[in-house]
């Protein structure tokens, strides 16, 4: 998926991962704050959570410090990236399943699935197929977030949002090299897609909720609900 010649799909070798994403991508602690704060009001008690994409399990760090959790498992097809995860959190609650996303065996298991800048490294209708996959994966009033990079609406914007997000990785230390390499991944090494057709694609592969609940720069977050039931889910304040 990717034509880089790492351990993963990603720009960067699983052991230098955690540190080059921080220079490379804005706001990225705030993606898992804000999967937090949503789940916060969603859904608490006794979880059963898949995290795709797992990485070096960010995503597990911050799910076990706040909620209840009796299962995590963690999907990647890197296993590089699945063993550090294992090294970081051991068996305690925790699978892992190296495999890609096409292959997620699931059915009816999980309360929430995340996944954090992973599927933009498919085109749409393998998209539309993984979307599917963590459809059938969730329970009845399971949620699915994601964040991803998204393609602007103009050719003008997708100009502007990357020379932006190039000034970026500028100030945070990147070379110029870096960062030209970088961008120049935009449609090539991975496939955004404009935040119309996410809220489509999650339409089409089951979802009755779909929405955009954060946006920055060329980053988005969104999340489909499997049932409309969620006044019965969600916690009141």
């Amino acid at each position: 998926m990717s034509d880089q010649a790492n351990d993963n799909c990603s720009a960067f070798d699983s052991a230098e991962y955690d540190k080059k994403i921080m220079q490379t991508i804005p706001y990225y602690q705030d993606f898992y704050r804000e999967i937090i704060n949503l789940l916060k009001v969603y859904k608490t008690d006794n979880l059963s959570w898949m995290d795709v994409g797992c990485g070096t399990g960010k995503m597990a760090e911050a799910a076990f410090a706040g909620f209840d959790i009796k299962r995590f498992v963690f999907a990647d097809s890197s296993s590089k990236m699945i063993e550090i995860a294992r090294e970081r959190f051991g068996e305690t609650k925790s699978e892992f399943n190296l495999c890609n996303i096409l292959d997620l065996p699931y059915v009816n298991e999980f309360d929430v699935i995340t996944s954090v800048m992973v599927n933009h490294y498919l085109r749409k209708e393998d998209k539309i197929l993984a979307l599917k996959k963590y459809y059938a994966s969730l329970n009845e009033n399971g949620i699915y977030i994601g964040f991803e990079n998204f393609l602007p609406f103009s050719e003008e914007g997708k100009q502007l949002g990357l020379e932006k997000w190039k000034a970026f990785q500028l100030h945070r230390g990147k070379t110029r090299e870096e960062c030209e390499e970088h961008i120049n991944r935009f449609g090539v090494s991975y496939f955004p897609i404009t935040l119309s057709e996410h809220l489509e694609i999650l339409k089409s592969a089951g979802f009755d909720a779909a929405e955009v609940f954060w946006v920055s720069n060329l980053q988005a977050g969104v999340y489909g609900i499997k049932r409309k039931e969620w006044q019965q889910t969600w916690k009141r304040i």
